[in-house]
């Protein structure tokens, strides 16, 4: 055993030595990491890409994206590799992912991250509607996005429909129509939401919501129904104040059954 150890103090005692040892352990450090780089360099990784061409502000879902294994040196930029990054995000505002195309993280953001993003919140089959306010109506610019309110309808229920003269006797209704309309956004003539900068004083003209399509139809009736000088009237409620708000209805079965009398489906006016 000691002359083991002499044996060793001398070998590292010898300095040539010691330097050959020393250039061949590095020798052999280098071509390991430059064969585990390269492994790494070709070895392909799975990721994503577009399936189909996605348009700007599009929501990305699992059916737009397909997997390909690349080797990770083709990976340039900021190449997103994990589908749930993706998944439920949306394309910038200001670019079209090609089909075909990686993901990249300049191009996929959040909702929030979106231009007016407010009006893409509301659920799916849903639709969007504008309505035309003034600060009067609003009480005064007190309608805010994530407030609920009721829509009421005041129109003139003409007696005589067939021959309406000045001798024919009309009659002013007024009514609730839709109820637990959640406002997405309030904004001026500009489209700007009014409530953006608070020291920025802005007329608000339009309230904008979404509703499930018959109610929305129901309404786009109303809104046309000039002929009996129908007023749409938003009043604001304390239902965001619940824990758990009431759902969008129909609030007077007879103010719809009034509408759908006095107007047509469209399939019915086309031979």
């Amino acid at each position: 055993m000691n002359n083991l150890t002499l044996s060793i103090k001398k070998f590292l005692a010898n300095k040539n030595t010691v330097t050959v040892v020393g250039v061949l352990l590095g020798i052999v450090i280098l071509y390991v990491g430059y064969n585990y780089r390269i492994k790494k360099a070709i070895k392909p990784i799975t990721v994503p890409y577009a399936t189909q061409t996605i348009p700007p502000k599009t929501k990305i879902t699992s059916d737009m994206i397909g997997s390909i294994k690349v080797p990770p040196a083709m990976l340039k930029g900021s190449a997103i590799t994990n589908v749930s990054n993706i998944v439920g995000r949306y394309s910038s505002a200001d670019t079209v992912i090609p089909q075909g195309s990686l993901f990249y993280s300049s191009a996929v953001v959040n909702q929030s991250d979106l231009p007016d993003s407010i009006i893409y919140d509301y659920p799916d089959g849903w639709v969007l509607v504008n309505m035309a306010v003034t600060t009067t109506n609003t009480y005064g610019n007190k309608v805010f996005p994530g407030n609920y309110i009721d829509i009421y309808l005041k129109a003139v229920n003409r007696i005589d429909e067939e021959n309406i003269t000045t001798d024919t006797k009309d009659k002013i209704m007024l009514g609730k129509l839709l109820q637990n309309v959640k406002v997405i956004d309030v904004v001026d003539s500009n489209g700007d939401s009014v409530f953006e900068n608070l020291e920025d004083v802005k007329v608000p003209a339009q309230v904008i919501f979404a509703l499930p399509e018959e109610y929305h139809i129901l309404l786009r009736k109303a809104m046309y129904l000039r002929t009996y000088d129908v007023t749409l009237i938003p009043v604001p409620t304390a239902e965001s104040l619940k824990e758990k708000p009431g759902e969008v209805a129909i609030a007077n079965e007879k103010l719809k059954e009034w509408i759908n009398k006095v107007t047509v489906w469209t399939e019915d006016t086309i031979e």
